[in-house]
C-alpha cells in the first residue's frame, strides 16, 4: 500500500464515504480499526475443535486472516458494507423447506453471484475516494481472501453475530451480503453493535442437523451448508435423511430467526432468481445435463460446487422425496452415471424408497418370499 493519506477532515471523509456507499446502493456502511484480537482467539479455538471440517483454507494464512494489517500491510482502517439479497417471492419459505418434490436453494444463490456485484461496487467506492482525497492504498475484498468479515462488520456497527452465527442487523434481520474495503486511510470507527439474541435459541433449535453445537459456536461438520457446497466427497449417511430437500446450502436458521421480521426484498434485480430456481422440480433438476447445468450457472455463486456434487446433493433430497414411479425412474436413471459418488447417493436414495415401500405395505415381503 501506499503512505497513508493525511486530509484534514477524516470525520468528513468518513461521512462522505457513508452517504457514497449509499448512493451505490449499499444498504449501510461501516468504519472500523483493525484490531481483531478477540475474534482471533475464537477462531483459534474453532480451529482447535475441528469445527472447519475440510475448509483447509480456514486455519492457512497464519494470522494474517485476523490481523488486516499483515494481510495488507499499511492498513489502517476497514469500511465494511451490506446489501439486502432476499428475493420478493410469492411462496412461504418455510412451507418451501422439505417439499415432496420441489428443491430448496439457498436464498443468495438463485440469482447472479453476489462476488461480482458487490465487488464492483466497492471497487467504484474506492474510486470515488481517490477522485475526492487523491490516490490511496486499498484492497477490495468479497470473500476472495481470509477476511474475518462479521467480526469486522459488527465493530463497524453493521450488525451483531448471533448465535447461528450469522449477521444480525435490528433493523434489517440477517439477509444481506458483506464485503470489505482495505485503506491505508486513518478514518474514525464507528460504535460496534452489541448482542441482541438475548434468551432466544429458535435458530439452535430449529437447525436440522444440530449444527450449532453451542450458542454462538457452529460445527461445520453438521452444517448443510458445508454438506453440500464445502464437502467434496460423500455425505456422511446420518445427514442424508435430514437434509430434506435442500439440495444448495441452508436457510433454516434464518427463516426462524425473529429478527428477519425486519427483513425487506432486495431492490437489486442481480439477485432475483434465474432459471426459476425458486420453484423448480427436483427432477427437472436432475435432468439438467452437464451442458445445460454450465449455461443455466453461469455467472451463478452455484458454480462453486461441481456438476458431479450437484447430482449428488439432488440424489439425496430426492431420495427424502415423496416415492413415486417418476422419482424412482429419475433416480435409475443415473445409476450408471461415470460418478462412482454419484451412484452410491443415488443407490442410497432408491434404498429409501425401497424401504418406505417395504414399511407400507409389509404384506407385499410376505407374498414375495413364499
Amino acid at each position: 500500500m501506499t503512505k497513508p493519506i493525511k486530509t484534514p477532515d477524516n470525520k468528513k471523509l468518513a461521512a462522505n464515504i457513508k452517504r457514497w456507499g449509499r448512493e451505490l446502493g449499499f444498504q449501510q456502511v461501516g468504519i472500523s480499526d483493525v484490531d481483531l484480537s478477540r475474534a482471533e482467539k475464537l477462531l483459534e479455538t474453532w480451529l482447535e475443535k475441528g469445527f472447519h471440517g475440510e475448509m483447509s483454507y480456514m486455519s492457512e494464512h497464519g494470522q494474517k486472516r485476523s490481523r488486516p494489517e499483515q494481510l495488507i500491510p499499511g492498513t489502517l482502517s476497514v469500511i465494511s458494507v451490506r446489501i439486502n439479497y432476499l428475493p420478493d417471492e410469492e411462496d412461504d419459505l418455510v412451507e418451501l423447506l422439505d417439499h415432496p418434490d420441489r428443491a430448496y436453494i439457498s436464498r443468495y444463490a438463485l440469482g447472479r453471484d453476489y462476488h461480482k456485484v458487490l465487488r464492483g461496487r466497492l471497487k467504484k467506492l474506492a474510486k470515488t475516494i481517490e477522485k475526492n482525497i487523491g490516490p490511496h492504498g486499498y484492497r477490495v475484498f468479497v470473500d476472495s481472501a481470509p477476511v474475518l468479515e462479521k467480526p469486522l462488520a459488527q465493530k463497524a456497527g453493521l450488525g451483531w453475530i448471533g448465535k447461528h452465527t450469522n449477521l444480525i442487523n435490528r433493523d434489517a434481520g440477517s439477509w444481506f451480503f458483506l464485503g470489505e474495503l482495505f485503506v491505508d486511510i486513518p478514518l474514525p470507527p464507528d460504535i460496534p453493535e452489541i448482542e441482541h439474541c438475548g434468551s432466544c435459541r429458535k435458530c439452535i433449535d430449529i437447525c436440522p442437523t444440530n449444527a450449532i453445537v453451542a450458542p454462538y459456536e457452529l460445527d461445520a461438520r453438521r452444517c448443510i451448508s458445508y454438506l453440500t457446497i464445502e464437502l467434496k466427497g460423500d455425505i456422511p449417511i446420518e445427514f442424508r435423511p435430514l437434509i430434506g430437500n435442500r439440495i444448495y446450502g441452508c436457510d433454516d436458521c434464518q427463516l426462524y430467526c425473529p429478527w428477519n421480521k425486519f427483513a425487506e426484498p432486495t431492490g437489486e434485480k442481480d439477485f432475483s432468481p434465474r432459471n426459476d430456481l425458486n420453484s423448480i422440480s427436483l427432477i427437472a433438476l436432475f435432468e439438467w445435463t452437464e451442458t445445460e447445468w454450465k449455461k443455466k450457472t453461469e455467472g451463478s455463486a452455484i458454480r462453486r460446487i461441481s456438476y458431479e456434487q450437484w447430482l449428488r446433493n439432488i440424489a439425496v433430497a430426492l431420495g427424502n422425496a415423496k416415492s413415486s414411479e417418476k422419482v424412482i425412474a429419475a433416480l435409475r436413471s443415473r445409476l450408471e452415471t461415470d460418478s462412482e459418488m454419484v451412484r452410491n447417493h443415488v443407490q442410497w436414495a432408491l434404498d429409501q424408497h425401497n424401504r418406505h415401500s417395504n414399511n407400507i405395505h409389509p404384506a407385499r415381503k410376505n407374498t414375495s418370499a413364499n
